[in-house]
């Protein structure tokens, strides 16, 4: 059986597409072009100075462009669900905290149109932080305890800022409140550097900031330092004591997890490549230190593990919500 010239030739073709390699066929290798990864806050933040440190060394990894893009608003759900829309292709990834994952869907339930827990896809958990309670340098108490005391004896009257109603600022500020026994007065800001200006100007009483946005303020002396949330005092901050070190917040053991996510149809094979490349840039000396310099400290979580501790959180976060009342509607 014979084949005429054509057909010889197109045979040829067709065999030596079937010999292309499969990754060829599938297209560029992942990240072909600049991906854009959402801080759902101002520029400026503890979230964006975070995602600035750690999306740097990633795209040096990765060869590719990490670009960051803050959408702030509403306590960080508005730059979610941009995230939680956008395509499920690897090139919009979001960087996040709790207010917008697990605690605005708590206290905006009617408000809130997603579930981070079923609509994204959690690629990894880089970092921790506690926050610290700061006061005013002209408020009167000096230490934990008596500024407890001052808390009882001028009730609802001491006030303090976040960065919104709802946000984890606000609920850790209101599990103080449940675990000391007293009542102050809550003024909400739009941002976390908004609130810190303010109370070094004296406009307002109190905050829970951060620490990787206050230490610059608590070394300088531009606010007073009462104690960091963690159960331990932290590395950044050594001479500043744990608010569990007072006898009344004794159970106060509160750290921000800072994370990496994708929308949820992301193909589970790119979350793994973008988990395991973020592990890796986690475990370079020069990396933890500029963490631990910025008040972080590097905490790899893979997806599953990630999942598990988001789900654990809210489940915790529900019972201090419900107590508190917190509700935006």
């Amino acid at each position: 059986m014979s084949f005429s010239p054509i057909r010889r030739r197109l045979m040829s073709t067709l065999l030596a597409l079937a010999a292309v390699p499969a990754a060829w066929a599938q297209g560029p290798a992942y990240p072909s072009r600049p991906v854009t990864v959402i801080v759902p806050f101002a520029a400026g933040g503890s979230v964006d100075a975070a995602a600035r440190l750690v999306l740097q060394r990633l795209g040096e990894r990765m060869k590719q462009t990490f670009v960051i893009e803050n959408v702030a608003g509403a306590a960080g759900t508005i730059g979610t669900l941009r995230a939680v829309r956008a395509p499920a292709d690897g090139y919009t990834l979001l960087f996040a905290v709790a207010s917008p994952i697990t605690v605005a869907p708590l206290v905006s339930p009617a408000l809130v149109k997603y579930d981070a827990l079923r609509d994204l896809a959690p690629v990894a958990q880089v970092a921790s932080s506690p926050f610290v309670l700061v006061g005013s340098p002209r408020l009167a108490a000096n230490g934990t305890g008596p500024l407890l005391a001052l808390a009882r004896q001028q009730a609802g009257k001491l006030s303090y800022g976040t960065d919104g109603v709802g946000t984890s600022m606000h609920v850790t500020v209101s599990l103080i409140e449940q675990q000391a026994g007293v009542e102050l007065m809550h003024v909400p800001y739009r941002s976390g550097p908004q609130v810190l200006t303010e109370l070094a100007s004296g406009l307002i009483d109190l905050a829970v900031m951060p620490v990787t946005l206050a230490q610059p303020f608590i070394k300088d002396g531009k606010v007073k330092a009462y104690g960091v949330t963690s159960r331990q005092r932290w590395a950044s901050l050594p001479e500043v004591p744990a608010l569990a070190e007072t006898p009344e917040l004794k159970n106060v053991a509160v750290e921000s997890w800072y994370g990496l996510f994708a929308p949820a149809a992301t193909d589970a094979a790119l979350v793994d490549r973008l988990s395991r490349e973020v592990s890796a840039a986690l475990a370079e000396a020069e990396l933890q230190q500029r963490l631990t310099d910025a008040g972080l400290k590097p905490a790899a979580q893979g997806p599953a593990q990630f999942a598990a501790t988001l789900k654990a959180e809210k489940q915790a976060l529900g019972a201090v919500v419900s107590r508190a009342g917190i509700k935006t509607e």
